[in-house]
């Protein structure tokens, strides 16, 4: 047909320095930089963190992911062999069934079973899912997060070489609903005394809840973006929130959403209900991407994403392609750090 334009994933590659992917958190969590873009101009400032005060307004919401990161990553032995398995966990499906991706995957066929903690805790593989994801259940005694506490770590991401001194600088100040296998790394910015900072400005604090996957993160294979299945994600919203955000809306406040969690969360919502902001839960694979028609979110907060990532499909969708493109490549230029303990955004 014409006249309507194809994007292909190429479209939302560039070229990244491997030294500007950021390998440790700052000390100072609201030290980090901050690039600030008008998303109709393309206008952009470089600031710290703790100026985005200067971008709030009193009757503004600032919205927040309070998931908590799980110590997602086992490691154990199969069974029979004694050979060395990788677990991550993924998704809690039902029960104490998950999702999770197994390393290696070739030796895990349905029916493995891998013990860890010298048996305190057993998966057994039920399905063999697309690339080494495996569906297992567990078998254990007592309260499974206590078990998980006791023998997982926290996961980083594979382009995070350096062991972390202290886990919880890969949790947000606010997390606390246990259950994601990654950060929303947004929000790794704020800390609790910029949080005071805002409220006492008049800003409204509004927290949701997803809990992030892999799928987020997983490179697009597909040529064209239209043919990228994402995976699903657990996100809840409670009557309190969502009357909250109405309020604001109805007053005439923004919606600033911190990183992309919390944008698929609300923007799930909001097609869900024609643009009104409902209490909900649910699972959600919305892919939003260039061409999508915006429903609640005013301006975000937004770490930089992976080369040809749906995140950075995600931010071109608001800005338009062009305009995140140049804005990645004054980061370069400026020798921003990149990715999930690198510098921020504010997209207005």
């Amino acid at each position: 047909m014409e006249g309507i334009i194809v994007l292909t994933t190429e479209d939302f590659d560039y070229n990244l320095p491997e030294e500007l992917i950021a390998q440790t958190p700052l000390k100072e969590r609201d030290a980090s930089r901050l690039l600030t873009l008008n998303h109709t101009t393309g206008a952009m400032e470089d600031k710290h963190f703790y100026d985005i005060i200067d971008y709030l307004n009193p009757g503004d919401a600032v919205v927040m992911n309070d998931t908590r990161v799980m110590p997602a990553r086992l490691y154990g032995v199969k069974a029979d062999t004694g050979a060395h398995m990788e677990v991550l966990l993924l998704t809690n499906i039902e029960g104490d069934k998950w999702e999770t991706l197994m390393k290696p995957a070739r030796k895990a066929p349905v029916g493995t079973k891998v013990t860890f903690g010298d048996g305190l805790l057993v998966a057994t593989v039920l399905e063999e899912l697309d690339h080494g994801g495996r569906i297992v259940e567990f078998s254990y005694s007592g309260i499974f997060m206590e078990v998980l506490e006791q023998l997982g770590e926290t996961p980083l991401p594979p382009y995070i070489k350096e062991k972390l001194d202290d886990p919880e600088m890969y949790q947000t100040v606010y997390a606390r609903e246990v259950g994601s296998a990654a950060a929303p790394t947004a929000g790794l910015h704020w800390t609790k005394e910029l949080l005071d900072k805002a409220q006492a400005k008049g800003v409204k604090l509004v927290y949701l809840t997803l809990h992030v996957g892999l799928g987020t993160f997983r490179p697009v294979s597909e040529d064209n973006i239209e043919d990228h299945k994402m995976h699903s994600e657990f996100y809840r919203l409670t009557e309190e929130a969502a009357a909250e955000l109405t309020a604001v809306k109805a007053n005439g406040g923004r919606i600033i959403a911190t990183g992309t969690t919390s944008i698929r969360t609300l923007e799930t919502i909001g097609t869900k209900f024609n643009g009104e902001i409902k209490a909900d839960s649910g699972w959600t694979d919305i892919f939003i991407k260039p061409g999508y028609k915006w429903q609640v979110v005013d301006a975000f907060i937004t770490n930089f994403h992976l080369p040809k990532s749906t995140l950075v499909m995600l931010v071109a969708a608001f800005t338009g392609r062009e305009n995140i493109l140049n804005a990645y490549q004054h980061a370069i230029d400026e020798r921003y750090r990149f990715f999930s303990f690198g510098d921020a955004m504010y997209i207005y």
